[in-house]
């Protein structure tokens, strides 16, 4: 039996794929940018009303959460990449989510900072899983040709993740505490709500996504040559470059989730007079306006990067971060009408860098190799989140509050010239311009 090339919301599908995978992996995407705002949004919350941390050293605190974070990060997540080649993507995403369940769940019962950094390692072990598989599984649900409004819409599925943390958990504290709860409690409950979604999750994707084929050619192939070859795959001008952009976008997710929620904060109780939940639902409408301008420039990003170079689109994204970030240096009010103006340009560059360097990994790496590349991909953002978030701590407490923005847009900045250098060595890897052709919807999906 065969039909015309099948298409989801207009996006050409593999063969093998079907409307039900295609939207439960657009429900994880949804779970894992909810998930990744919350722990890092919330965490001033933590520091104030549970563990009564001082606020000067909350910068610092920051940085450190988020260097081992990340170093479990960079530890395990060429490691899944490469497993989930052997064992499929559904089975590493399900782990990934269960991971970041029982970490969240930790996280606000956490004695002492020790135990704070601990936990946060396990959330870095689950969070690198379901990452690693959603950049992978773009590049096997969708055709090279509509993986940009694939990307588009994992955009779109990023932004209304994020709001969601934004609008709606993040005042679930203050919702419990005018019903009676205390700080304490409000904040408990909200960590173990966010847990449970993190299982449920799980579960949808374990009965919504594609079941794992093993491939004769290279189903045997041992982790560690796969990981070697992943690291060899950056002789490809085109994939080295999209793990120098996988640096600067990574870092630009982190950065905004965890140092533009500690400013605002901060700002709003220590020069407002503002309670902790109530600077904490103001940080939040702030961030939720960059989140939201992501959402709404996901689809234009993923019609550019199928429409023009995939370079060429990712420049442009380089560029925007670069004036967007590097502008936060010039505001005075965080909470006024400037820094709207800011948001906006660092909600549209995070959501382009992320969709452009995601197409650009997808169209240069092969199948056969594919989940090890883009492990590496993701281990090259662990980096630029590991070394944003230490030199953004250091920065944030010693020097401004715009420390860890300026840093990120310097690095867009550098990675913007290094793509115009070498944009005229990047040839597409066995592209084809989409004509619906008959196929077999039976059809093994890569």
């Amino acid at each position: 039996m065969s039909q015309t090339a099948k298409k989801y919301l207009g996006i050409y599908i593999n063969a093998g794929v079907n409307s039900w995978n295609m939207s439960s992996f657009y429900l994880t995407c949804i779970a894992t940018i909810l998930l990744a705002t919350f722990i890092n949004a919330f965490q001033p919350y933590l520091f104030t009303e549970i563990m009564h941390i001082p606020k000067s050293e909350h910068g610092s605190i920051t940085g450190q959460l988020n260097f081992w974070g990340e170093m479990a990060i960079i530890a395990t997540v060429g490691v899944w990449g490469a497993v989930s080649d052997k064992i499929g993507r559904r089975t590493v995403l399900c782990l990934g989510f269960l991971i970041v369940a029982l970490a969240i769940y930790l996280y606000p019962r956490a004695t002492s900072i020790e135990d704070l950094y601990l936990y946060r390692v396990i959330y870095g072990v689950g969070i690198a899983a379901a990452t690693c598989m959603i950049v992978t599984l773009v590049a096997d649900y969708a055709k090279d040709e509509s993986r940009g409004k694939a990307a588009g819409l994992q955009g779109v599925c990023n932004g209304v993740g994020a709001v969601i943390a934004l609008f709606v958990i993040l005042r679930l504290p203050q919702v419990f505490q005018n019903g009676g709860a205390s700080s304490v409690e409000a904040g408990l409950t909200t960590y173990n709500i966010a847990a449970i979604i993190s299982v449920l999750v799980a579960i949808a994707a374990w009965f919504g996504l594609k079941a794992h084929v093993k491939h004769k050619d290279h189903g045997n192939e041992n982790i560690g040559k796969k990981i070697v070859n992943g690291i060899r795959a950056a002789k490809d001008p085109g994939i080295a470059l999209a793990y120098g952009a996988s640096f600067v976008s990574r870092a630009n997710l982190t950065i905004v989730g965890a140092f533009m929620t500690l400013w605002l904060s901060n700002y709003g109780t220590s020069e407002v007079g503002m309670t902790s939940a109530e600077a904490l639902k103001r940080a939040g409408v702030i961030v939720a306006i960059a989140q939201g301008c992501a959402l709404l420039a996901a689809p234009f990003f993923g019609i550019l990067t199928d429409k023009i170079n995939r370079v060429s689109a990712l420049l442009i994204a380089l560029f925007i971060s670069f004036i967007g970030y590097c502008s936060t240096y010039f505001i005075t009010d965080p909470f006024g009408g400037a820094m709207i103006i800011v948001v906006v340009i660092i909600g549209i560059s995070e959501i382009g860098g992320i969709i452009t360097s995601g197409v650009l990994i997808a169209q240069q790496t092969p199948t056969e190799n594919r989940g090890a590349v883009i492990g590496i991909f993701n281990l090259s953002g662990a980096i630029g989140i590991l070394v944003s978030s230490i030199v953004g701590g250091y920065l944030f407490d010693h020097w401004h509050n715009s420390g860890p923005f300026v840093f990120v847009g310097l690095c867009a900045l550098i990675v913007f010239v290094w793509g115009l250098v070498v944009a005229k060595k990047v040839v597409p890897l066995n592209f084809k311009k989409v004509t619906p052709t008959k196929q077999s919807v039976f059809a093994d999906a890569n």
